[in-house]
């Protein structure tokens, strides 16, 4: 036998965000063994680029990490098969009162491959000064700020941005934009 075959799925934990499941596998080996398996719907994020260059940023309570993070504006999908250029719009909208323009693929991002199936698409998006209202869920506080690329940058590196997604996001469009 050369591949891993699951041999059952059991879900343990059903939730509003993911599920948790214990998945039993033959290993290419011959033994079986137990894995972890966390299904999550997919999400999407965008990098919303006002036109001098700043970035616009929502800092948010985490319960995760029982603190407040600055990242940039991402959710759930809200169905499968939903795009994810449009799951960002429409968290651009809600989180920060900004409309998106075009809406250009940046990343595709697997968050945490040994345990997960979570993928974020990341867009960035050139937006212009008009602000609308922000549209939040009654369990979210949001504040939005706009920061230079640079300041992200020396955030990222002095440890005070630790998100994931926004770091990956924040890089590559420094890498692919700012010259």
């Amino acid at each position: 036998m050369d591949r891993i075959e699951r041999i059952n799925r059991t879900l343990k934990y059903k939730g509003t965000i993911l599920d948790i499941y214990d998945d039993e596998v033959r290993l290419a080996n011959g033994n079986t063994a137990h894995w972890d398996f966390i299904s999550h719907g997919g999400a999407a994020a965008v990098v919303p680029v006002l036109p001098d260059g700043r970035i616009l940023m929502v800092k948010q309570y985490r319960n995760a990490l029982d603190r407040f993070t600055l990242e940039i504006p991402a959710g759930k999908l809200d169905a499968p098969g939903e795009p994810g250029d449009e799951a960002a719009k429409r968290e651009l909208s809600e989180e920060t009162g900004y409309e998106a323009g075009e809406m250009i693929p940046l990343l595709i991002l697997n968050t945490t491959v040994a345990f997960c199936n979570e993928k974020i698409w990341i867009y960035v998006t050139f937006i212009d000064d008009r602000c609308g209202e922000q549209s939040l869920d009654d369990d979210e506080d949001i504040q939005v700020k706009a920061y230079s690329v640079s300041e992200l940058e020396e955030m990222i590196y002095s440890m005070q941005i630790t998100d994931s997604k926004t770091i990956a996001a924040i890089l590559a469009y420094k890498n692919k934009y700012v010259k």
